[in-house]
């Protein structure tokens, strides 16, 4: 039996779905078994939204980005696979259309939200004890040891990518304020903290490795080779293959693994999704939520403890 609709938000929920589900079936000839499944993944969407806005007369009108968010999350949390995810975002990207089409609402919440990503694997996060290790490993005293641990240091203490680490100039690096420049993808620019045990490796390198190592090819380049030329993405790789294999690191480890475990380490450590958002340089915050598979009960955190209705 139907609830009352006067009074009742839950009610005006299922009238909004029931009515997506008619316009579904005679507008557009979807298929009974699709249909199921729209019923299945909006009956879902409904509860959550429900409980994270119980006093809402409408929770169509009070879902937005964050809310979106954290339901991508829930299904994640709830073990769904890639897949099965995408579909139940399709789904709810479906509904949402349709309302602001018939101006139940008048913005879209998902309009900016990326679905999920189906058959992505990301590297595995080195254990902190490992990237303990692979520092420990990195110290020597040569002067191409203090350009290994400066690289290691400043991949693991910014999570920036292998590119954008290799293409360091001199005039990127603040030590004094404690900060690094770099270019994303589309030249986006961004600047990343460095702590100060990677600021005092870095110093070092300055000023005694790259002294040494500097030839009349080196240019502005920060990291440079045993020519003297910028350090290559590949030398790097190799620099790390070797570093990780006096360290003990039996697992094929790369330099993606590094900004892996930063941005894995910053979310088991308590920061805020949005905050590592910024730090890796996403475009959008979806993209960065594949970065808390084993994280996800700190982000639940952060959002209940930020969003106004959560």
């Amino acid at each position: 039996m139907r609830r009352s609709l006067k009074g009742d938000g839950g009610a005006w929920v299922n009238l909004y779905v029931d009515r997506f589900l008619d316009y579904m079936a005679a507008e557009r000839g979807v298929a009974a078994n699709t249909l199921s499944a729209y019923r299945n993944d909006l009956g879902q969407l409904t509860e959550f939204l429900e409980q994270q806005s119980p006093r809402s007369s409408n929770v169509w009108r009070t879902a937005d980005p964050q809310t979106i968010t954290a339901y991508i999350i829930h299904l994640h949390d709830r073990g769904y696979s890639g897949t099965t995810r995408a579909r139940k975002v399709a789904s709810a990207r479906s509904l949402f259309g349709f309302l602001v089409e018939e101006d139940v609402i008048s913005e879209d919440p998902m309009e900016n939200v990326k679905s999920p990503r189906t058959g992505r694997s990301l590297p595995k996060a080195l254990a902190i004890e490992e990237i303990e290790s692979l520092m420990d490993a990195a110290e020597g005293d040569t002067y191409e040891a203090s350009r290994d641990r400066a690289m290691l240091e400043l991949l693991y203490a910014t999570g920036m990518r292998v590119s954008e680490l290799t293409s360091l100039d001199l005039a990127d690096i603040d030590l004094p304020q404690g900060f690094v420049r770099c270019f994303g993808k589309s030249a986006k620019e961004r600047l990343v903290p460095i702590h100060p045990q990677a600021a005092d490796v870095l110093r070092d390198y300055l000023e005694q490795g790259r002294p040494r190592l500097k030839s009349k090819t080196s240019g502005e380049a920060l990291f440079l080779n045993q020519r003297g030329a910028r350090l290559t993405r590949q030398g790097l790789w190799l620099i790390l293959k070797r570093v990780a294999l006096r360290a003990g690191i039996t697992v094929k480890i790369t330099p993606h693994m590094l900004r892996h475990s930063f941005a894995t380490h910053l979310l088991r450590g308590g920061a805020p999704l949005r905050h590592v958002q910024e730090l890796l340089g996403h475009a959008s915050i979806t993209t960065t939520q594949v970065y808390t598979h084993l994280t996800s009960e700190h982000v639940r955190t952060e959002y209940q403890n930020s969003h106004p209705r959560a």
